[in-house]
């Protein structure tokens, strides 16, 4: 009997944790592949793994840090938000305390406030960025 099974192409989830610092900024990434720029930390959710716990995986790997998931900010789901591929990513708010270190993709790491970002900030960020500092 043949298979009726089709494949389908579907989004990959990942996730994105703005990590505010105590009295400092929030943390942001220098990528260490591509596409090359800042970015806020995160990455792909792996098969098995609730958003929450990748939020939490992601942050430390890239940073060091271990985060306190504050809420559940935004999903962001524009098919362009990443050249590479559709993604669909869960924006987490966390704080975190210590002083991060660059880990994982991370080239290097650094610290800002809506004053003092970056550049240039790739995927979509500056747009998360922005709606985040509204809200603040």
């Amino acid at each position: 009997m043949e298979s009726r099974h089709r494949e389908f192409k579907n989004p990959i989830p990942t996730v994105d944790i703005i990590i505010e610092l105590e009295d400092k900024g929030i943390i942001l990434i220098k990528r260490k592949n591509p596409p090359y720029g800042w970015a806020i930390p995160g990455g792909f959710v792996d098969y098995g793994e609730s958003l929450e716990d990748a939020a939490k995986r992601e942050a430390k790997e890239e940073t060091s840090l271990n985060v306190e998931l504050i809420k559940q900010f935004h999903t962001y789901s524009d098919p362009k938000r990443d050249n590479r591929f559709h993604t669909i990513s869960t924006v987490y708010i966390a704080k975190a305390k210590g002083e991060p270190k660059a880990e994982d993709d991370a080239a290097e790491v650094g610290i800002f406030n809506k004053n003092s970002l970056p550049e240039p900030i790739v995927f979509d960020h500056k747009e998360i960025l922005k709606d985040y500092f509204k809200k603040r």
